[in-house]
């Protein structure tokens, strides 16, 4: 339990009326319960182990080193920017509704739908990728401890299901136990690290300073080492995609727009700083280089808790704390993702949206997006069985699609920025009032459908055949038209070279994502990343002009006309919340 300052329920209600939308979820989470799923979203000192062997192969030592500490700043640029567009508009449906609501008015629809399709896919491969994970994880703890034991992708692909079993359980019958579940994780994460690289350093040999910080490999065979860098980047990279994860839980937390730009930063510096801890200690402790980039366990962390130790039973215990902090990050990445699946079809953006949308009665939480998010990760797992080459290929969704995603609005937003188009949040809190292209937020008296919808964005569309009409919902897409600043924001020249540069750099990373890891390049070591990510954006905008444009008219207005108004912030009281 924590004292925080954080606005009443009513409050947080008026906040997301103020987006158009009406409080379904219920609002479970508080600033640690979200700092906790926050921190175990990124489990930046896991995938570190789990990611090590891309970063050594194309850098080496001081490739990772370096490019970690590049990463790690240039993803706290990136994330910065998220944070200000949570602030300014926290909601689950984050970056299309940010696309919709920063877009010129000819494209805004288009360009909503289409990163409504990458973000939502982007997370679903995620879920499998971090399960697979967990899976495959436990398959190298018994390789490790069963000489005769010989895998199968087959098995890799069952146990990978048993993971996800657990986590739809957790998140589709006992959803109110999140929260705690996400306290004791972080605790377990900061326990798991400390006790880690202690055993790390107390035990075995170490390499010498000059091999961690000033040596290069090239095992891509690029022709130059420049090149082998930027490669091997990508591993870093990796390690801190997702930290979005809290946005989509932004109508589950209290306070959210300060909450959840809190909970980003303080989550990325926490896990940026063990992350780079156990990257040094697992570079000092790495003696037989061959020995571990060949391991049968396919991971190289678990072969050298093996060779450090020296004892079977260690290492094992080691690998176990590692594999239970990836079990549980990916119950909290399923967590995100049925929350952004439910959200695109509340705003009619997917096939059968009508069904997925629900929410149950006694937990309040989406459990058909739940199913359809757990179904879809499953049949990914399939390809593993036939080919973990391909499967790595989908599964590179989660960078291409994520900063793919993050960039639209982001440019978005600095374009805006720059023009001086939004104004202070003082502005909001004064009840400011906009000019008269805006919609007027201050109390009126009740007006007909038809006197609203000139002021509302878009028109009234024919109801889909799916789409169920009540008094309660006008089926016009909106958002608010006049920008105010939220609460969290860096303000003046500062966020513009800082919005420019998260730009520049996610232009970067996508740019290297789509990059084969080696040279000469073959069918096998393809890097199809680039036909997967514009196959989701291909088969988005066909299944747009096929359906989605009949049915998708932009974030839908869930609110009456009289629930509009006064939809302003309140005062803020303090409240005890976990």
């Amino acid at each position: 339990m924590a004292f925080s300052p954080m606005r009443s329920k009513s409050a947080d209600e008026q906040e997301l009326a103020r987006l158009g939308k009406k409080a379904v979820l219920k609002r479970r989470f508080g600033f640690w319960s979200l700092f906790g799923f926050a921190v175990c979203e990124l489990i930046t000192w896991e995938t570190v182990l789990a990611l090590f062997n891309q970063g050594f192969t194309n850098g080496g030592p001081g490739g990772l080193v370096y490019g970690f500490i590049i990463a790690w700043s240039s993803t706290l640029s990136v994330y910065t920017v998220i944070s200000e567009l949570a602030s300014l508009a926290p909601i689950a449906s984050g970056q299309y509704y940010w696309t919709y609501m920063l877009c010129p008015e000819s494209s805004r629809v288009f360009m909503s739908y289409i990163i409504g399709w990458l973000t939502t896919l982007a997370w679903i491969a995620t879920v499998t990728t971090e399960s697979l994970f967990a899976g495959t994880m436990l398959q190298g703890i018994l390789i490790l401890d069963y000489e005769n034991y010989k895998p199968q992708n087959w098995q890799g692909t069952l146990l990978t299901w048993a993971v996800i079993a657990a986590c739809v359980f957790i998140n589709a019958v006992i959803p109110g136990a999140l929260p705690r579940i996400e306290i004791g994780t972080v605790i377990f994460h900061i326990s798991g690290f400390i006790a880690i690289v202690a055993v790390l350093w107390s035990c075995g040999q170490h390499n010498t300073p000059s091999f961690v910080f000033t040596t290069s490999l090239n095992e891509g065979g690029w022709p130059t080492q420049g090149l082998s860098y930027c490669v091997g980047f990508l591993g870093n990279v990796a390690t801190f995609v997702g930290a979005d994860a809290s946005v989509h839980l932004a109508e589950e937390v209290s306070n959210a727009s300060l909450t959840i730009p809190r909970v980003i930063t303080g989550s990325m510096i926490l896990n940026g700083m063990v992350g780079f801890v156990m990257m040094v200690t697992l570079l000092f402790s790495l003696t037989d280089v061959q020995q571990v980039l060949n391991t049968k366990t396919d991971f190289p962390h678990i072969e050298i808790f093996n060779e450090s130790v020296k004892n079977k039973a260690g290492a094992t215990v080691m690998s176990v704390i590692v594999l239970i902090l990836t079990w549980a990050c990916a119950l909290g990445i399923m967590t995100s993702a049925s929350r952004m699946t439910w959200a695109f079809a509340r705003d009619v953006g997917l096939p059968f949206s009508s069904i997925i949308k629900k929410v149950t009665h006694h937990s309040r939480a989406p459990v058909i997006a739940i199913g359809v998010v757990t179904g879809c990760a499953c049949a990914l797992t399939l390809i593993y069985i036939g080919s973990p080459v391909a499967f790595n290929d989908v599964i590179s969704l989660t960078i291409t699609g994520f900063y793919g995603s993050y960039l639209v609005p982001a440019a978005l937003l600095l374009y805006r920025r720059i023009k001086g188009e939004i104004l202070p949040h003082k502005a909001m809190l004064e009840g400011e009032e906009p000019n008269n292209n805006f919609l007027n937020l201050s109390p009126e008296p009740p007006i007909v459908a038809s006197e609203l919808e000139p002021k509302l964005e878009g028109s009234l569309p024919e109801p889909a055949k799916d789409q169920e009409l009540s008094s309660e919902t006008q089926l016009v897409a909106y958002v608010p038209s006049q920008l105010f600043w939220g609460p969290w924001h860096i303000p003046g020249i500062w966020g513009i070279i800082n919005n420019a540069y998260a730009c520049i750099y996610m232009i970067f990373v996508i740019f290297w994502s789509v990059w084969p890891p080696q040279t000469p390049v073959d069918p096998a070591s393809m890097n199809y990343s680039v036909l997967v990510t514009g196959g989701v954006i291909l088969f988005s905008i066909f299944w747009y002009y096929v359906r989605g444009k009949r049915e998708y008219r932009g974030p839908l207005l869930e609110r009456s006309p009289s629930a509009m108004r006064g939809a302003a912030p309140r005062e803020t009281v303090a409240v005890v919340n976990i």
